[in-house]
């Protein structure tokens, strides 16, 4: 039994890794699948974990390839995730989070959403952009900024500025690139280095912030 659970971890926490199994097994299945895991992990503070920028990335490679993805499908499919995503987890803060902290949920690591609390406030309403490039902080910002009763069209154009830069950049970058012999050679180090990448706008911000200062 505790194979098997193993065994369902590992296919969810590296779904990218499965999808041309799932493709074959499922077909068009699939664009079900990559919307419920984007959703999840964009609009629920216990799916954290779920893969974002790799599986982005991973899906452009087969749209480049002969797998039979659709790129404008999935940009669709990823845009309207990310986005009502995101508004579901605001909703969520804004309604339940204090319920929710309050219970000190198992569920919901706390160290967590103090990140996310210290990363929106260093960083403000900008924090809900450059949370998309950020795991862990992507799925507690929208949450953390609805605890916060941020204005909700303030965070609605945050909100769909970061996940069409977000989709646009990580499933561009698999479609041009993500089929090149040394990447799909090395997908776990590029995995990493995806990670590293997606935390370049905050970098960018932090650097100019102490240049203001």
């Amino acid at each position: 039994m505790e194979a098997i659970y193993s065994n369902i971890a590992d296919f969810i926490l590296h779904f990218d890794r499965y999808l041309p199994v799932v493709m074959e097994a499922y077909g068009h299945w699939i664009y079900a699948f990559l919307f419920i895991i984007v959703f999840c992990e964009t609009g629920l503070v216990v799916t954290p974990f779920l893969p974002g920028d790799s599986l982005l990335f991973a899906c452009g490679a087969l749209a480049a390839s002969a797998e039979g993805l659709s790129l404008p499908l999935l940009a669709v499919i990823f845009l309207v995730a990310s986005i009502t995503g995101d508004a579901c987890n605001y909703e969520i803060g804004k309604h339940l989070g204090h319920k929710i902290l309050a219970a000190n949920s198992k569920l919901i690591k706390p160290e967590y959403v103090k990140k996310a609390e210290d990363f929106y406030a260093k960083h403000g309403h900008k924090a809900i952009f450059l949370a998309r490039f950020a795991p862990i902080v992507r799925t507690f910002a929208p949450f953390v900024a609805g605890i916060g009763t941020m204005h909700y069209r303030t965070f609605a154009i945050y909100n769909v500025s970061g996940a069409c830069t977000w989709v646009f950049l990580f499933l561009g970058g698999g479609y041009f690139f993500g089929n090149i012999p040394f990447i799909k050679q090395n997908f776990s180090y590029v995995t990493m280095g995806i990670i590293l990448f997606s935390l370049t706008p905050i970098i960018f911000e932090v650097i100019r912030s102490r240049r203001a200062k």
